[in-house]
């Protein structure tokens, strides 16, 4: 079999994509952390069509842990094969990204972070990479972070952990001269930009308080939502590009065709037109990550439950099922969208619509049981706040108990038949299952809503519906 390279691009067959620009102009402007599926699937694309219009948004990836992107993609000049999923798939091959670094090149990735070209730092580390502790700040305990500043005291130190190694190169890019950089979070993390610049102030004051100083006058750190479904790589999916464009793929990706990236308007140099592919630029963030969390999150959630309990496997089947598909639909523009204020830009309906289409997409195969994972932790984000600003508002809350209802008998299914349940509070929740109110009175969960006498009355009415095997719960 031929391998993707840059000398195999031309055997391409003409219906797949690929780069429109003379890669060998292109010049690296910036470093990314974690160049795995989502970057690749999403950034990488993003930057991918601002390289036919601006040569100098080239990236560099770093992967601390792991060598198998930078294994998989050297022997094809970074080159990869992206599978846009939907009604009829498209194919593009990328090549935004020139070089994988990994943590046995730190001389190359301290060089990559101090270089005078370089105006973006960016990551999608996940959660734990950025180290943080219960109050959102810094973890000093953390063995990375502890490790990292011990390191720290000898003179040319190698750290280990994202924090460390921002610190790094922001220390190295002060004593070179060089001008700050825009730190840029793509992770799921809510104002993941401020919380990633306290981290990063906290550990510089921690070792070098005038780095400190000098990042807080000259880096900015803009918050970020990012938003695309990406199914893991497996060897169907290789299996699949091999067919379809002739080259073999050691490590090609896919993504639904829908993508979001909303970014804060706060760089502290050049703002790269990625416009060009699809992003918002805007000065306030939180709208539409509240968008996201309210309307796609909390009606994932709503079909997980209400789905499981319908005996459905995926979310495509669960769109399938014309009772629950109206009533996903009626949740989200008649309870959910009211307790939203949509951001300039974001035409709310039609943003509803795209999240109904995504659902129904059959090309993605997205597991309700995965979706159902750690209820006591997405809930109260996902669809409590909507509840409490519907009682506030005076507005009805029946159709929002349901999938509240839908996840105590969820719950009730787990412990009756002895059934593992993914949840950081299982140990809690189970012992309580049979008595749905002892669980509504967990205030680490609920708060005073179990205390809250329409709120009781609201879930009271949903079970009722379910068990008589109807999804709208009666009029009081």
């Amino acid at each position: 079999m031929t391998r993707l390279s840059q000398s195999t691009l031309g055997s391409l067959p003409a219906q797949v994509a690929r780069p429109q620009y003379d890669r060998a102009a292109v010049k690296p402007g910036v470093v990314h952390f974690g160049p795995g599926a989502f970057h690749r699937a999403h950034q990488g694309a993003s930057f991918d069509m601002l390289l036919a219009q601006d040569p100098r948004w080239g990236i560099t990836g770093v992967s601390l842990n792991s060598r198998g992107v930078a294994d998989a993609l050297a022997p094809q000049d970074g080159l990869y094969t992206l599978a846009l999923l939907d009604a009829q798939t498209e194919y593009r091959v990328i090549g935004a990204i020139g070089t994988v670094l990994t943590r046995d090149d730190p001389a190359a990735i301290k060089a990559a972070l101090a270089r005078a070209d370089t105006r973006i730092i960016s990551a999608t580390v996940t959660e734990k990479g950025y180290t943080l502790g219960a109050d959102g700040g810094l973890d000093f305990a953390h063995p990375a972070i502890r490790a990292d500043l011990d390191a720290s005291q000898q003179g040319d130190w190698t750290p280990g952990s994202f924090v460390g190694w921002l610190v790094r190169g922001l220390q190295a890019r002060r004593r070179a001269g060089h001008h700050g950089v825009t730190v840029l979070s793509c992770d799921n993390v809510t104002d993941n930009g401020r919380k990633l610049e306290a981290a990063t102030i906290a550990f510089a004051q921690a070792i070098d308080p005038e780095t400190a100083r000098w990042i807080a006058d000259t880096t900015t750190f803009p918050n970020a939502m990012v938003d695309s479904i990406t199914p893991a790589t497996d060897d169907a999916l290789r299996a699949r590009i091999l067919a379809e464009t002739g080259l073999e793929d050691a490590w090609p990706i896919q993504r639904e065709q829908f993508m979001q990236w909303v970014i804060e308007d706060r760089f502290a140099g050049e703002r790269p037109t990625l416009e060009i592919a699809g992003v918002t630029f805007t000065t306030d963030v939180r709208p539409f990550e509240t968008a996201k969390l309210r309307l796609l999150n909390g009606a994932h959630s709503a079909l997980a439950y209400i789905g499981l309990g319908l005996g459905l496997e995926t979310v495509a089947e669960a769109m399938t099922h014309r009772d629950l598909a109206a009533f996903i639909e009626r949740l989200m523009r008649e309870d959910i969208a009211p307790s939203v204020n949509a951001p300039p830009g974001l035409d709310l309906p039609g943003y509803i619509s795209a999240v109904l289409g995504r659902f129904t997409n059959p090309a993605i195969r997205h597991l309700l049981s995965q979706i159902a994972w750690d209820g006591s932790q997405k809930l109260p984000y996902r669809l409590l706040g909507t509840v409490r600003d519907a009682m506030a508002a005076g507005r009805p809350i029946d159709r929002l108990a349901v999938p509240i209802a839908a996840w105590l008998r969820f719950l009730e299914k787990a412990e009756r038949d002895n059934l593992p349940l993914t949840d950081p509070l299982s140990d809690r929740l189970l012992p309580r299952a049979k008595d749905w109110q002892q669980i509504l009175a967990m205030r680490d969960i609920f708060g005073d809503l179990g205390e809250n006498a329409q709120f009781v009355r609201a879930v009271a009415s949903g079970l009722a519906a379910l068990e008589a095997g109807r999804l709208e719960p009666l009029p009081a």
